[in-house]
């Protein structure tokens, strides 16, 4: 495979945001068509990037035989149906996180990608920072020890009136799925999937997290301590200790400029990356390294990472008190 021709479901301001990246990668990469609920929202999306096929419809884009891969950017509550759709015709995925709203709907998604042997990954865009991978290489390779603590925070100032879709239940609203899945995607790159879960929220009238505080606890005697809110800006913000050192993320913890190794008796040593810290071309290049070398799903995200930390999201909720329309 040559040059990837990519199509976008999707219209919001991700969707935007990473086709303007796609168009910036030159020949590895083609933006050949765009779908919607609307001709007129993907008409408009065509014209503004240059776009040659727009569809009034998900399956429409699904069908098109031209793409070779779909960047599903729809609300996270529309993931399973719009990914699925995908995958069924043939298309590989790579689909915005929250994957799904919950670990049964991502387990269906990668039981048609291994049906239709067709790649998929979450478009977990930390995973393929290169400052991220860097923290990752660091941690095992001992340069802190044995991890004891992990921290992240993710808060959104807000205010969101009543009917925003981060306050619809239908929409899959509240701040954990939204931000949540960073801090907890963090930790569990770090330390896996947790032995023991412990959370605690503030629900809205519509019954949505405003915020929520989680402990996540592993056999090795680890913990992890996460917070996120639609209520109050918060740092975003996260450090791993272990017992030779520490490692800060000071701002922005999942797409950072830099990065701060500290450990006794030595002076803070600065890790910094090149290029703007939030690009989305990491991902993008991983899920065309995949589809040229023939792979169903990515080394850095791999699917048994995002189920775990669906699992983990699954068990928080349970403990605030939170179920979304049609989950019984």
């Amino acid at each position: 495979m040559g040059q990837v021709r990519w199509g976008v479901l999707g219209t919001g301001w991700i969707a935007e945001r990473f086709t303007a990246e796609l168009l910036t990668m030159g020949e590895d990469a083609q933006v050949v068509a765009v779908g919607s609920r609307t001709e007129r929202a993907a008409g408009a999306f065509a014209g503004r990037f240059g776009i040659e096929r727009a569809y009034g419809d998900w399956a429409a884009l699904a069908a098109d035989d031209a793409v070779d891969v779909v960047y599903v950017a729809t609300p996270h509550s529309t993931h399973r149906v719009a990914a699925g759709m995908c995958l069924e015709a043939g298309r590989a995925v790579l689909c915005e996180k929250a994957f799904t709203l919950n670990a049964r709907e991502a387990a269906e998604l990668i039981a048609l990608a291994e049906r239709h042997d067709r790649f998929l990954m979450e478009a977990m865009w930390m995973y393929c920072h290169p400052l991220i991978r860097r923290l990752t290489a660091l941690v095992r390779g001992g340069a802190i020890g044995d991890v004891r603590t992990v921290h992240a925070d993710f808060g959104l100032a807000g205010p969101f009136a009543q009917g925003h879709r981060l306050r619809d239940p239908a929409q899959g609203g509240g701040a954990l799925l939204d931000l949540g899945v960073y801090p907890v995607s963090f930790a569990q790159l770090l330390l896996g999937e947790p032995s023991a879960v412990a959370a605690s929220a503030t629900l809205s009238e519509e019954s949505i997290d405003l915020q929520t505080g989680m402990l996540l606890s592993w056999e090795s005697g680890a913990h992890a301590v996460l917070h996120c809110s639609i209520e109050g800006g918060t740092p975003v913000s996260a450090s791993v200790t272990g017992t030779k050192g520490r490692l800060d993320l000071p701002d922005g913890f999942f797409f950072p400029d830099r990065l701060v190794l500290h450990r006794p008796g030595h002076e803070p040593e600065v890790f910094t990356g090149e290029g703007p810290r939030d690009s989305l071309r990491h991902e993008a290049a991983e899920v065309m390294r995949c589809l040229r070398a023939g792979e169903t799903q990515s080394p850095m995200v791999p699917w048994e990472s995002t189920l775990a930390v669906m699992r983990t999201l699954d068990a928080v909720r349970e403990r605030i008190g939170v179920r979304y329309p049609g989950e019984g």
